[in-house]
C-alpha cells in the first residue's frame, strides 16, 4: 500500500513519488539487480570522481545511499517495535565527511549495500499491517513505517539517476 501525503514531511514526496507500484518489497528487491548491473559499468579507478567541486565523489555518494538507507531503516525498525521516543535527524554531509568512503573499494561499497538492502528486506517482511501504519517521530516529523520504505527505494532511485546523469553520462 502507498502511504499517504500525510504519512511523510512533504520534504520525501520527491522520493515517495520515484516509487512505482503500491507494494514496496518487490520494488526494493528489484532495486538489487538495478544496482548490481549499474556498479558494473564502473571501474574502480573511478571512484574518486566527482563531476564539481564540492560535490561527493562516486564513492561518496553510494555511502550516502548507504547511511541513508541504514537510518531510514532503523526508524522504521524503532516505529514498527510501537517505540514512541522521538529519534533525531542527522546530517547528511557530516557523515559523508568522515565515513572514510573515499579509502575503500567501491567492492566493499557495492557488497556493504546488497547486504543491508537483504537484510532490511527480511526485516520488512515480518512487518505485518499494523506495523506498517504504526506512526513515530523522526527530526520533528512524523513518519510511517511505509511511508520510511518508500522513502528508502526513492532515494535510492534518485541517487542512482544522479550517479547515471552527471557521474557516468560523459
Amino acid at each position: 500500500m502507498r502511504p499517504l501525503v500525510n504519512e511523510y514531511a512533504p520534504y520525501y514526496k520527491r522520493y515517495v513519488d520515484l516509487v512505482e507500484g503500491n507494494e514496496i518489497v518487490p520494488v526494493l528487491e528489484s532495486q538489487i539487480n538495478d544496482f548490481l548491473s549499474l556498479m558494473e559499468t564502473i571501474p574502480e579507478e573511478q571512484k574518486a570522481y566527482s563531476y564539481a567541486e564540492g560535490k561527493w565523489t562516486i564513492a561518496e555518494l553510494l555511502g550516502h545511499i548507504i547511511d541513508t538507507e541504514r537510518i531510514m531503516s532503523f526508524r522504521a525498525f524503532w516505529f514498527a517495535r510501537n517505540d514512541p521516543t522521538p529519534l533525531p535527524g542527522f546530517e547528511q554531509d557530516d557523515y559523508v565527511k568522515v565515513a572514510g568512503f573515499n579509502n575503500r573499494t567501491l567492492l566493499s561499497i557495492v557488497e556493504e549495500w546488497v547486504q543491508l538492502r537483504k537484510s532490511n528486506i527480511i526485516l520488512i517482511k515480518t512487518f505485518d499491517k499494523d506495523a506498517l501504519h504504526r506512526r513515530g517521530v523522526a527530526n520533528y516529523n512524523q513518519v510511517t513505517v511505509q511511508a520510511l520504505l518508500f522513502i528508502i527505494a526513492g532515494h535510492c532511485t534518485h541517487h542512482l539517476s544522479v550517479l547515471k546523469e552527471k557521474y557516468l553520462d560523459k
